[in-house]
Parts: C-alpha cells; structure tokens; sequence
C-alpha cells in the first residue's frame, strides 16, 4: 500500500472513532404524559386529565426542573380574583433515585372564572443528583390553596415518567439501582423540541476524547509521510 493510501485510511479512521465517540454521549428523554387527576376538592370530589411535560436544565451542580400543565385542572364554583390561587406539587422520582422533588410557581397572574377549569402555571424546582444513573420524573400530587381552601389532585392512572436523565452525583456518589424507562402518553420528544438536559460535562468530555483520536491520526500520518520522504532520500 503506497503511503498516501496509507494516509487517507489513518485520518478515515480516525474520524469515525471520533465521531462514534461524540454519537455516544447520552442524552435526555421527554414525553408529554397524559395523567389522571382524582381532586379532593371543598366542594366534593373532581376528575380531570391533563398531559403532563417535565423538563430538565442543566443548572450548576443539579438541575433546574420544570412541570407543566397542557389543560386546565379541577375548577372553582366562584371567581378566583389576580393572585388568589396558589399551586404546588411533587414530582416523583425513580430509576437509579427516589424520593420526591417539590415544584413550586407563581400565583394565578389574571383572574379566573367561575367553573372554569383552573391553568396551573408553570412550576419548577432545583434537582441535585445524589445518585449516578438514569433518573425518572413522573408527576406527582398537585395541591391548589385558594381563598383559604386546599384542593389535592392526585394521578390515579399510574402515569409513566415524563423526564428520563443521565445524571452523575455531585457528590461522587455510587450507582443507583437499575434504569428505569419514559412511560406513557404521546412519545418523542414533546413537541420536537428535546430539552436542554443531561450531564453536558461528559458529552464535551467526549467529544475531546474524540478530538484527541483524530489528532493522533493526523500525527501517524505525518510520521508516515516523513518516513517515506526519509527513505527516498537515501535511495
């Protein structure tokens, strides 16, 4: 094999191993999950279902989480003036943790109207892995306190998860039990649009690591190229 068939085969391989390296990196899943809420309410009891999407954002050492709501949720038999309802929930985990994170948002920003179905805003928390491994997050209890009154939702569908992350402990700690996948509900990545998750200090890791292989291709290239040069010249 002459030595620029020698060359080309070298950098070839070298930019596959990168690339395969790089197409390795994990990455996050999210589904849009329907789940069914069983309200306890003050004025008896409700059912509603709403498609559920949780979303992850890589946030220092942990991750900002986000719950929301697609459809209107339980309802009240009088208005609900600017400020007057105030949600909050849990989000369940499992796969390699388990446990609860609480989810937290505003109060209603507009008035709501009598006997209308009741929008949760958007509520969000900070995650902090202490395990390593795949995460699950599937939605949890919703609790609505308005004008003095506390209405508790909770799914009775078993939903599946809505958020599956590859996360490391930040404080080193060991590996979870074993992964638990997504669930339910409409599949994909809700809405085409995958969040911006997962551990993102390993996927640049990586993608050095491919870096590096490609480099030390280009370098045995060089190495073959001077050496052919070499031993023409002492011909």
């Amino acid at each position: 094999m002459s030595y620029q068939k020698r060359t080309a085969s070298l950098a070839t391989v070298a930019a596959l191993a990168g690339s395969a390296v790089w197409g390795a990196a994990p990455v996050a899943r999210a589904e849009v999950v329907d789940v069914n809420y069983a309200c306890k309410t003050p004025i008896g009891d409700k059912s509603a279902v709403s498609p559920i999407d949780i979303k992850g954002v890589k946030s220092g050492s942990g991750y900002k989480i986000t719950m929301s709501w697609q459809k209107g949720v339980s309802s009240s038999p009088v208005e609900l003036g600017k400020g007057a309802m105030n949600p909050s929930a849990t989000v369940k985990l499992g796969g390699a943790d388990s446990g609860t994170l609480a989810v937290t948002g505003s109060a209603n920003q507009a008035a709501i109207p009598a006997d209308t179905p009741i929008k949760i805003s958007d509520l969000s928390g900070t995650y902090t892995p202490k395990k390593t491994g795949k995460v699950t997050f599937t939605a949890g209890v919703l609790t609505i306190k308005a004008l003095g009154t506390t209405t508790t939702c909770t799914p009775t569908n078993n939903p599946g998860a809505s958020l599956t992350l590859d996360v490391t402990a930040a404080s080193g700690g060991g590996s979870g039990g074993a992964p638990q996948s997504g669930g339910t509900g409409s599949g994909g990545d809700s809405g085409a649009e995958l969040p911006q998750t997962g551990p993102e200090d390993s996927a640049v890791a990586l993608g050095t690591l491919g870096g590096t292989v490609l480099l030390a291709g280009a370098a045995g290239a060089l190495w073959l190229t001077r050496r052919n040069q070499t031993a023409r010249a002492h011909r």
